[in-house]
């Protein structure tokens, strides 16, 4: 009787205990949110991209600022859509984020790579917006925008992307749709190994983010024709690289932001938190001072002004997508009209 006496009262003070703990996560909405165990970010992507890049600083800085540990995990496949899916599938409670791009979130659905997922269900903060630039191998025949059009024109480039949907993709198909040609696309598991193949040789040609290539850059392993911006970009160690509008005035501008992604559906006193955490961290000396390097702008853009960017991104991306045989799905069958 004694045993099943203590064992009662053992399982009550458990119960108040675990209430308590609940009670002391969630605040009441308006109060401020303190997570009590380590935050999962999903990088949907290889180590070394852009998204991989701009988690781990946004991370690092906004640690302190939660006073939790947030653990960074690269999750691959599917141009992203794999990790991306495990963060939204995961509980609603504000401990499992992902970190991508908003052109590559903003055209999975399109893609049918989440087909349930639209770009809607989504909270978005965009730490760094970041340019594709044109570089080639410093071996090949291409040295400037002439022979680059040229080499289009006349022969299949192999062109090294970090996959279908991804920032580099797009910016080869935008080139492509623009310049009216044609390209052997290799695509990889991310932004860094995409890189990495130009520069040993694998392939010519690869668009990928001035954040992904500015290293590459500096040490002369890659060689710039142009930025795919209406303004020159200048990354430290590098001579000024031209804007690719000072070749074709029309040329439109290819650059995407990155940043942290959380379903919706989580308590909003836990978004709230979240984004005042996430503003601060975004605008630190740390981060700018990151961006800088990597030919990249800070920035800080969550809620609306978020969300007006991903559903630009989803129009004009998907449409272009989809009218250059890329993908079958209509984006107008999503609910997604042509801007």
């Amino acid at each position: 009787m004694k045993r099943r006496l203590f064992l009662v009262s053992l399982l009550v003070v458990l119960t108040v205990a675990l209430f308590a703990q609940a009670q002391t996560e969630q605040v009441n909405e308006g109060g401020v949110w303190q997570p009590k165990k380590t935050i999962t970010l999903i990088v949907p992507w290889g180590a070394g991209g852009a998204s991989d890049q701009t988690a781990r600083i946004v991370a690092s800085n906004m640690e302190p600022l939660l006073d939790i540990k947030i653990s960074v995990v690269n999750q691959p496949g599917a141009s992203g859509a794999t990790g991306q899916k495990s963060a939204y599938d995961a509980p609603k409670d504000g401990y499992t984020w992902s970190a991508n791009a908003d052109a590559s979130v903003a055209t999975y659905q399109v893609q049918d790579l989440t087909p349930s997922i639209s770009h809607k269900d989504w909270r978005s903060y965009f730490a760094i917006a970041t340019p594709c630039v044109i570089t080639v191998n410093p071996d090949s025949a291409i040295v400037d925008w002439d022979s680059l059009v040229n080499a289009f024109q006349t022969r299949k480039v192999k062109v090294a992307t970090a996959g279908i949907g991804a920032g580099g993709h797009i910016a080869v198909e935008t080139f492509a749709d623009q310049l009216n040609v044609s390209y052997n696309h290799v695509p990889y598991g991310g932004g860094n190994p995409a890189v990495v193949a130009t520069v040993s040789g694998e392939t010519e040609v690869v668009m990928q983010l001035s954040m992904e290539v500015a290293d590459m850059l500096r040490a002369g392993k890659l060689r710039a024709i142009a930025v795919m911006d209406d303004k020159p970009l200048n990354i430290s160690g590098v001579a000024e690289i031209p804007s690719v509008t000072s070749f074709k005035s029309d040329f439109p501008n290819v650059v995407f932001n990155f940043g942290l992604f959380i379903p919706r559906g989580i308590p909003e006193n836990v978004a709230t938190t979240i984004a005042n955490a996430f503003e601060k961290a975004a605008n630190t000396e740390q981060v700018k001072a990151f961006a800088a390097t990597k030919g990249s702008n800070a920035v800080a853009i969550y809620g609306a002004e978020a969300d007006a960017i991903m559903d630009n991104n989803a129009s004009m991306i998907g449409w272009l997508m989809y009218d250059g045989g890329v993908t079958k799905i209509n984006p107008e069958s999503l609910g997604i009209m042509k801007l």
